[in-house]
């Protein structure tokens, strides 16, 4: 019975990830065929301002958004920058929970435009302190992730794009399963009091819970937040490192696992800033 709930909510996941995954591969191909070298390097170039819109897509309430922005980056469609704003300032399943809760209206406004305000200045430090993150040569992109994948690029945009997120959906399906089986069998009341009302590692700790790419991390931080058992810097540190499943998306697209492991490094550590920013400054 297990295993089979933990499919059902695998599929419902990964299902409502497709629309934005296929729209992802789509506008990638059509930048690595419809377009000249010279107009990938200026699209590319122009998106050293885009940490400002990634930061303000990212709180809307949809995971798919982090994942998009992982594809993009795998990509070099859009730089490390844009990817930490979308990363940092996706809300997953926060906004719902605070909105059936009834939380204060001020409150939700206050916790969305801190992220949203925090992931797009780290998107621009990121981009001016690790250029090596966006290097790439013209024309790598799309053919990457197709090397990657051991498929051939060398079709019409749709059919190659349904390939690509064909394979990204089974991908996402099979870890999502796998995640949501294991929370079960831990139980997500263990998780929560894995988060401790501390300073320091009530940070430490929640950023850490927020990693799990799964849906059920954003919960129990929210939860926990507004039952009064965790500290507004906690709850900031896990929301703000919480991705949602745009981290399988970067690690199934993106070659360089080098790469991937830094911005999770710089993922985590910008949580715990942002948590610990948030406590001391008396944001929330």
């Amino acid at each position: 019975m297990l295993v089979w709930d933990a499919a059902v909510d695998g599929v419902m996941d990964t299902l409502r990830l497709v629309p934005f995954l296929f729209i992802t591969y789509l506008l990638m191909e059509y930048i690595e065929h419809r377009t000249s070298d010279r107009t990938r390097t200026v699209i590319r170039r122009a998106d050293k301002f885009g940490p400002l819109p990634g930061g303000f897509l990212g709180i809307l309430p949809q995971c798919g958004f982090s994942a998009a922005a992982a594809g993009l980056y795998s990509g070099k469609v859009i730089t490390a920058g844009t990817l930490i704003a979308v990363f940092l300032s996706t809300s997953d399943e926060m906004l719902p929970i605070f909105l059936s809760s009834q939380a204060p209206v001020m409150l939700i406004v206050r916790v969305l435009a801190v992220k949203a305000v925090y992931g797009a200045a780290v998107g621009f430090l990121v981009d001016f302190f690790f250029p090596r993150l966006n290097e790439r040569k013209i024309g790598a992109g799309i053919h990457g992730i197709c090397e990657h994948e051991h498929c051939n690029c060398e079709e019409s945009i749709v059919k190659s794009a349904v390939k690509h997120t064909l394979s990204i959906t089974l991908y996402i399906f099979l870890i999502s399963t796998a995640l949501n089986l294991l929370l079960s069998l831990i139980g997500t009341e263990n998780l929560e009091h894995l988060i401790l009302n501390r300073p320091l590692i009530g940070e430490l700790l929640s950023a850490l819970v927020g990693l799990i790419p799964n849906c059920a991390a954003s919960v129990a931080i929210t939860t926990l937040y507004l039952e009064g058992a965790m500290s507004a810097g906690a709850m900031m540190s896990g929301l703000l490192v919480g991705a949602g499943i745009g981290l399988l998306v970067l690690f199934r697209t993106n070659r360089s696992g080098k790469e991937n492991r830094m911005i999770v490094g710089i993922l985590y550590l910008a949580g715990v800033a942002g948590g610990l920013l948030t406590g001391a400054l008396h944001l929330i």
